[in-house]
């Protein structure tokens, strides 16, 4: 069938437009085009070789590094402080909650230059940065998570001044099961061992939040087989009564279930007397490629963190 004069119209402003935002996209075209290869799936191997090349290497210029800190008694309850080299008035504080389906991750990645280079681009934009880990599954099962996101926080509030950060303006970013545990956190103030959970404000990205309505695998292993306990662990309710500040995002790429997840928090927070939440949908990225960018040329996640930091001063 002949498309009508009107259609084809549509089709090349609509074409055009595509072909206008992959110009002035800060994804090199051959990563864009990879990541579309890739597609909706979590691969953090070849991700992670699309941007190693983009990242900085030890050792870091400018930037002082406290390794293995203590936050709590286990063994995983670890965090890494990065802060300016040269003295500088106090400063905002970002904590990082890495991924890995709850049974997997760490605040570091062996031999390649993750979590840092979140680090690394907190301390160029004024922040000083923390990357912490936690208990995994199935040894440590919900709310472990949060709780170890609730003592790491409690440190940072008491240690934080000295290593030149402000215990007043400290905010919680999360990825992937990370988002998990940072909204539950977030969400249940009974866990919250610092006044108003000790945050400025929370950056969700790519994370599950509405247990009933997940379809997001592998979270049994962390929450439980008994589908009659997961609205009691959804972290949904709390978030929409919390009065932190929030910001969520995901990627154009992500698997389904994330998006699926982030739109129904964008969705039930516009229902809330204050207003919609800070939502971003980030064109072009996967699950990982969201977090690897960061600290490249691409700063379109990183632009709105400082934004949001910013304004929930």
């Amino acid at each position: 069938m002949a498309l009508s004069k009107s259609v084809l119209a549509v089709w090349f402003v609509v074409a055009a437009a595509q072909a206008a935002d992959a110009q002035q996209s800060p994804m090199p075209a051959e990563i864009a085009a990879k990541l579309q290869d890739i597609g909706r799936v979590i691969d953090p191997p070849q991700t992670s070789q699309l941007y190693k090349p983009l990242q900085e290497q030890e050792p870091y210029r400018d930037v002082k590094v406290e390794r293995d800190a203590k936050y709590g008694a286990a063994d995983r309850n670890l965090l890494d402080i990065f802060m300016p080299a040269a003295a500088s008035s106090p400063r905002p504080v970002l904590i990082f909650v890495h991924g890995g389906g709850f049974v997997r991750g760490n605040r570091r990645i062996p031999g390649g230059p993750f979590n840092d280079n979140i680090m690394l681009w907190a301390v160029k934009n004024g922040y000083i940065g923390v990357n912490t880990t936690y208990r995994l599954a199935p040894q440590a099962v919900w709310p472990a998570g949060a709780e170890d996101v609730a003592a790491a926080v409690q440190w940072v509030s008491d240690q934080i001044a000295t290593r030149g950060g402000d215990p007043a303006r400290i905010y919680l970013m999360g990825h992937s099961t990370g988002a998990a545990h940072v909204a539950d956190y977030v969400a249940r103030p009974k866990l919250h061992k610092v006044k108003g959970g000790g945050l400025a404000g929370a950056i969700l990205v790519s994370g599950i939040y509405d247990m009933p309505a997940t379809s997001v695998s592998d979270y049994r292993v962390y929450y439980g087989a008994d589908p009659a306990r997961y609205a009691e662990q959804s972290s949904l309710p709390g978030l929409l009564m919390t009065t932190i500040p929030l910001m969520t995002v995901a990627a154009e790429l992500d698997p389904a279930g994330f998006v699926q997840q982030f739109d129904l928090l964008k969705r039930a927070s516009c229902e809330r007397a204050s207003g919609c939440i800070r939502a971003l949908m980030l064109p072009q990225h996967s699950h990982m490629s969201e977090v690897y960018s960061i600290n490249t040329a691409d700063a379109r996640l990183g632009s709105e963190i400082v934004d949001f930091t910013k304004m929930e001063k």
